[in-house]
């Protein structure tokens, strides 16, 4: 069991119960160094003065606020510190809203919230049962890490979620930042009422279990046929054209006649993947057939290319041998192209 990343207490009204903060998600994103080419040698970031070129230790560094161009004014660690809000003690709810109120754009990162003891299960129970019950999540503003954060305490799934949340002017107005939203669209009943059947045809159960992050396994993959020293050639295949506002009734019924017969709209996710690993699999095998026909040696040739191998490999630093080792596998045939992610808007 994991140890939790903060201890204290969940209060609402004259009722307060000890809890423990918990991480609730993680990531699965797929980490590489960063290496100069040819070699196998690391390549580091360092902290360079712009104007000298000189490293700066780490002590040696400010924080400093531009408030005109090239003027700044210096802050020090220790003064940040003063001001910091420091660990918030307790978790005092303020007032309870109603979760269908609340815009998930709102929403940043989940905790999981658990009673700190057995002795406590029973108050942190009532609180779990009311809250979903009532449909409502609990606003408190919280210090986490010298950092202050509103946060909505809901229950789900026999337990308490805190989430962190975005400011009100943190979120950024859609207005403004997207160009050719809709304003006066003239649609016909027809086409909403068609719309709202494909829709109502396609509807599926949400598991969450059947959704994955096809791009990690594809990089994997990649590492392993390069390891392997097998082929790559990738390829997503065309981009699908926008539907013409002329065709648009016909694509909607196209669409509710290809829903009734059964037949997947889309391809699925993996689907495409499973294409995708057959093609590479009869690309790589016909790469290979071409590679063992390009380097068959003509007769009594074979000790003149194994000194000459070996000449090679001798001239070769220590150092770099892995990476040559790589380098001497075959290489793209063409530029590398992934699948987009797939997500449930898009399916």
């Amino acid at each position: 069991m994991a140890r939790p990343m903060w201890t204290g207490v969940l209060t609402f009204g004259l009722v307060s119960v000890p809890v423990a903060l918990h991480t609730a998600t993680q990531s699965h994103d797929v980490h590489f160094h960063q290496l100069q080419r040819g070699t196998s040698d690391r390549v580091r970031n360092k902290r360079v003065n712009e104007r000298t070129g000189k490293e700066v230790d780490y002590a040696d560094i400010v924080k400093g606020y531009e408030v005109t161009e090239g003027e700044y004014v210096v802050v020090e660690p220790d003064e940040l510190e003063q001001i910091s809000p420091g660990r918030s003690r307790t978790i005092d709810i303020a007032g309870f809203v109603d979760l269908a109120d609340v815009d998930p754009i709102f929403f940043d990162k989940t905790y999981y919230l658990g009673p700190r003891g057995k002795e406590y299960q029973k108050v942190y129970a009532l609180l779990v049962e009311a809250l979903e019950h009532a449909g409502k999540a609990g606003l408190a503003m919280f210090a986490m890490r010298g950092k202050e954060y509103l946060t909505a305490v809901r229950s789900e799934g026999g337990l308490l979620e805190l989430h962190t949340m975005h400011f009100a002017d943190e979120v950024r107005d859609p207005h403004s930042e997207v160009g050719d939203l809709p304003e006066k669209v003239k649609l016909s009943p027809q086409e909403v009422k068609t719309a709202e059947q494909l829709i109502g045809m396609l509807a599926i159960e949400w598991k969450p279990d059947e959704w994955h992050d096809t791009y990690e396994e594809q990089v994997k993959k990649l590492v392993q046929d390069k390891l392997a020293g097998r082929e790559i050639a990738v390829s997503a295949g065309p981009a699908p054209e926008a539907t013409n506002v002329i065709d648009l009734m016909d694509a909607l019924r196209r669409s509710l006649e290809t829903a009734r017969k059964g037949e997947p709209t889309h391809e699925s996710g993996k689907a495409r993947a499973d294409r995708a690993q057959t093609a590479r699999a009869s690309r790589s095998q016909a790469n290979r057939r071409q590679e063992e026909h390009r380097h068959q040696s003509p007769p009594g040739g074979e000790d003149q290319q194994a000194r000459q191998r070996h000449r090679q490999t001798a001239a070769v630093p220590a150092h770099q041998g892995r990476a040559l080792s790589a380098r001497r596998r075959p290489r793209h045939p063409a530029p590398l192209h992934h699948e987009p992610r797939r997500t449930p808007a898009s399916r």
